[in-house]
């Protein structure tokens, strides 16, 4: 009697798994297989799939401190890009305060 045949594991590169999971939704993988795949490879999903929505079942409390939370960060990036535009931008020569410098130099003599 002879036995069924036995294979050898398929071994995939990430290479590979990151372009089948970019293309769309893996059907041999659960969703929270597929998920774990995401983030171990760093694939983004496919730009027609919709986005888990991850704000159901939250409380009333949850959601004011989620709240909370995205307002700081909106306003702590808009901080750091207001210190990098005044960073980034040089001074620009005024008339009228080079005019108080002349002057004040004028009376120092």
């Amino acid at each position: 009697m002879v036995g069924p045949k036995k294979t050898a594991p398929a071994v995939a590169s990430e290479a590979a798994v990151q372009a089948v999971l970019r293309r769309g939704a893996a059907r041999e993988l659960s969703p929270e297989e597929e998920k774990v795949m995401r983030m171990r490879l760093g694939a983004s999903p496919s730009r027609g799939q919709a986005l888990e929505r991850a704000g159901r079942g939250l409380a009333d409390v949850e959601v004011e401190l989620l709240a909370f939370e995205i307002e700081a960060f909106l306003k702590l990036r808009e901080r750091r890009e207001r210190q990098e535009r005044a960073r980034a931008a040089p001074p620009h020569p005024s008339r009228a305060k080079e005019r108080i410098i002349r002057a004040l130099r004028k009376k120092g003599r």
